[in-house]
């Protein structure tokens, strides 16, 4: 059983992301995924207003991408048919994405530049906006964080995903926070104005609780009963992600009582060096038996974030989710100075990246994209 994340665990994040120096992070419990890094109260304000054209869904792309790939151009709004995300038409798709290492923290990723080097040479097709609920200083929405500039970042990613071609998933990143509940009310109406804002937007979908730990699924399933009918007023055909217990890994306690709606599906989350075998088996066991699973976080390294680097156990991960028309979204596209993330620390710029450029992980990242490139 993992230990519970210390609520204190926030207090000591001092490491910037995106400049990949300073003093280490302390270390997730195992099997937690690997915490954000708080960025400095001096850190330069993001945009305060939407970007230009973000509440316009009926806009085209400025990119559209004829690479084999699901997009939305090409698969428009996504829904749950038989258990499998499916494009408008009923066609079963791929999402094979990469999650931003915190929200704020990743403001100088949040480019035109670089969002269309990940659409057009990486093969990303989603991007996952990673908005942690509970942190400190600015970072942390729920615990005096920056609101306004967390959600006009979160105006500024969907947009540059729609301009390229990509999906966009907003994430409410609980993890310190352990209990889904404990923001209730401000998840209804963080998703209230998201589900307003999005309504029309064929390539948004939503994640409402990343990782609950330290409850059970009727706790978890409370929660989301609250939270789905207050999308579904706004945006009544979205794809919802509901988080499972013990860090997004328990989909047996789901499977057993799953939630009565539909476009629906649970995520589950695995870092290659600490979740074989066993997990792999009940994974395919349960997706065959119809349950919806979407990989909305995984690592090639241990659960912590740090070393080792697994890739032939991530190799088997993938090779399982291909067959299963399971979507999966890598942690983290970052400079972080940890295994799991893509980019080196010191790499000093934060588009045009190189080969060169990417860490171990950011490698076998390009390598499995380049493989599987299907929709």
């Amino acid at each position: 059983m993992k230990r519970a994340l210390s609520l204190l665990l926030a207090a000591v994040l001092t490491v910037s992301v995106l400049g990949g120096c300073g003093g280490a992070a302390a270390p997730a419990p195992e099997g937690a995924a690997p915490a954000e890094t708080s960025a400095p109260e001096s850190a330069a304000p993001a945009e305060t207003s939407a970007p230009e054209g973000a509440a316009s869904a009926e806009a085209p792309a400025a990119h559209v991408y004829d690479d084999g790939r699901a997009r939305p151009s090409n698969s428009g709004a996504l829904r749950v048919v038989d258990g499998k995300l499916c494009s408008r038409d009923g066609e079963p798709v791929m999402l094979r994405g990469v999650s931003s290492n915190g929200l704020i923290t990743a403001e100088d990723f949040l480019s035109e530049e670089l969002f269309r080097e990940l659409s057009e040479d990486v093969g990303v097709n989603l991007f996952r906006f990673a908005m942690y609920t509970y942190g400190v200083g600015i970072v942390g929405y729920c615990t005096n964080g920056d609101r306004e500039r967390h959600k006009a970042d979160i105006a500024k990613g969907v947009e540059l995903c729609r301009r390229e071609d990509m999906y966009a998933l907003i994430d409410w990143h609980i993890l310190s926070d352990g209990d889904p509940n404990r923001y209730l009310d401000e998840a209804k109406l963080f998703f209230a104005e998201m589900a307003e804002t999005y309504r029309d937007h064929d390539n948004v979908l939503y994640e409402i609780c990343n990782e609950p730990n330290g409850v059970d699924w009727p706790t978890v399933k409370r929660y989301a009963e609250q939270i789905i009918p207050v999308i579904r007023e706004k945006d009544p055909d979205s794809v919802i992600i509901v988080g499972s217990p013990d860090w997004s890994k328990d989909l047996r306690s789901v499977a057993a009582d799953p939630l009565a709606f539909d476009n629906i599906l649970y995520a589950l989350h695995f870092y290659a060096a600490s979740h074989g075998g066993e997990f792999r088996d009940m994974t395919e066991e349960l997706s065959r038996g119809g349950l919806p699973v979407f990989v909305s976080e995984y690592g090639v390294t241990a659960a912590s974030g740090g070393h080792p680097r697994d890739l032939e156990s991530a190799d088997l991960w993938i090779e399982l989710l291909e067959r299963e028309n399971i979507s999966y979204c890598m942690w983290s596209y970052s400079k972080a100075p940890e295994a799991c993330s893509a980019l080196r620390s010191g790499v000093p710029k934060n588009s045009g990246f190189t080969r060169e450029d990417y860490s171990a992980t950011g490698q076998w990242l390009l390598d499995t994209l380049a493989k599987y490139s299907t929709k």
